[in-house]
């Protein structure tokens, strides 16, 4: 389960949402999504630890070709009722196709982007797909291709050079990444703002990442 907390221009207050890690609980159904809206989710993330019914994922070889029919169901229906629609660990093909499916911005919310041999990290084409529908790419502190924490400030400054500022995010996964994980404790969170600030970016560019992007993505899609 997953939650994003975010809160919108100008207020001071903390927000989560429910979310799941894998559609693999629909077993195939599309009914079972509102089920899910109905017990209080409002974000699902299309694959996640295997290829299921929906589509691919990053780390196993391709059996569906990216996306399926009952993918694209799927997120018609997250559309109708007013879900998040995450992509993350899903393929080059399956964000692809979910772009053309989805009426909504999305979200990929934890990866990397230019990492070589890291499995789920992405390309830059691959995270402007979720840019160019207007969505968030969230970045998780993998400590990986750079020293500790100064190292996942360069993961960030990298996504933004490729999506541009207005379409990133943080992105946690901490308890996924437990033995490689930049940051263990959320109490460590402003320090990444304090971090941004010091490489230059302006305060309301640093407020977008914090919270403001995904603050934004949620407005338009649960309201």
């Amino acid at each position: 389960m997953r939650s994003w907390s975010a809160c919108g221009p100008g207020e001071r207050r903390h927000a989560a949402i429910l979310a799941v890690e894998g559609a693999d609980f629909l077993e195939g159904r599309l009914e079972r999504v509102e089920e899910a809206y109905t017990r209080g989710i409002r974000s699902i993330q299309l694959v996640h630890y295997r290829v299921n019914e929906l589509g691919d994922i990053q780390t196993e070889a391709v059996r569906h070709g990216g996306l399926t029919p009952f993918g694209r169901d799927v997120i018609r229906e997250m559309n109708r009722l007013g879900m998040l629609v995450d992509v993350a660990h899903g393929t080059l093909d399956l964000v692809r196709a979910a772009a053309e499916a989805s009426s909504k911005p999305f979200v990929l919310s934890h990866t990397v982007v230019d990492v070589p041999g890291l499995a789920r990290a992405v390309s830059r084409e691959h995270a402007r797909l979720v840019a160019q529908r207007g969505g968030v790419v969230g970045v998780f502190p993998v400590a990986f291709g750079g020293p500790g924490f100064s190292g996942y400030i360069d993961h960030v400054s990298r996504m933004a050079d490729a999506v541009g500022i207005d379409h990133v995010a943080i992105g946690t996964d901490m308890d996924g990444i437990p033995l490689n994980s930049t940051f263990d404790d959320y109490a460590e969170w402003p320090s990444i703002a304090t971090a941004l600030l010091a490489r230059g970016y302006g305060r309301a560019d640093v407020a977008k990442v914090m919270g403001d992007n995904v603050a934004r993505v949620l407005t338009a899609t649960i309201g």
